[in-house]
């Protein structure tokens, strides 16, 4: 009896933990490649010193503050866009002939590569932080658009119907029912947008005339074949987007843990 319980716990335990398989098995064959060398050392440096400079750049504050500065920027943009994108996406959604109106527009600059779109930010815009913000906003805004508009036009009919049996004006309909209906949707697309806004935003710093952001470090190091510090700068990156959509997905839990019910 003990042992089919330590059986279990085992399992659980294995269970809780197993996240972390992909990842040591990732800098297991680093490790192997270099121990082969497989690749050149100064392009491919092990891991402890990839990992290394992660630890030295946040604790002398070098990389810990081109990490908030992408972040700032990043959560900037992402907020502009669900400004604009969430209340766009309510109004075209809830008619069919007004988003059939844009829907080639939205999937036509949604398909277009964002870095496609620099040119035309700079002209807009110049080289410099509103640039960099607005191209991210752009991009992140068109993908919350279509799925805040999807979420509303596949909203309940029922329900829609019964509240305004009751009375209901349809701008409570559209608060009350419409608007409550399309959040499981909504979700989707505002952590599909920020994932996006961190990548645009990126690779605007790596080319947008950028003096600090994980972009801009990664560039420069990789220039400088600095090559533990680009490692740890896109480690950063992939940290800092790893964490946003974790966020999104504990606060999708908590608010709208009611979705298809």
């Amino acid at each position: 009896m003990n042992g089919i319980v330590f059986a279990q716990a085992l399992r659980v335990r294995f269970a809780s933990a197993s996240p972390l398989y992909g990842a040591i098995a990732v800098i297991a064959l680093w490790w192997l490649a270099c121990a082969m060398k497989l690749a050149d050392p100064i392009l491919l440096p092990p891991p402890d010193k990839a990992f290394g400079a992660l630890w030295t750049g946040f604790a002398d504050g070098s990389l810990s503050g081109d990490f908030f500065k992408t972040a700032w920027r990043t959560v900037l943009s992402f907020a502009i866009a669900v400004a604009i994108a969430v209340p766009l996406g309510l109004i075209f959604g809830s008619s069919k002939r007004l988003y059939g109106s844009i829907e080639f527009v939205v999937d036509f600059f949604r398909s277009t590569p964002a870095s496609a779109m620099f040119p035309l930010f700079l002209v807009l815009f110049g080289v410099g932080e509103k640039t960099k913000i607005a191209v991210a906003a752009f991009g992140a805004s068109l993908v919350i658009l279509f799925n805040v508009a999807y979420g509303v036009m596949n909203a309940r009919k029922t329900r829609q119907a019964a509240v305004r049996v009751m009375g209901a004006s349809r701008l409570r309909v559209m608060l009350d029912v419409t608007l409550l209906e399309s959040l499981p949707q909504t979700f989707v697309g505002m952590r599909s947008g920020i994932s996006l806004a961190l990548v645009i935003m990126i690779v605007a710093e790596m080319f947008i005339g950028s003096t600090d952001g994980l972009g801009q470090r990664v560039i420069q190091s990789q220039a400088l074949f600095d090559m533990p510090q680009m490692y740890a700068a896109i480690f950063a990156a992939g940290a800092l987007g790893y964490g946003m959509n974790l966020l999104f997905l504990v606060i999708e839990r908590l608010f709208v843990h009611w979705g298809g019910k």
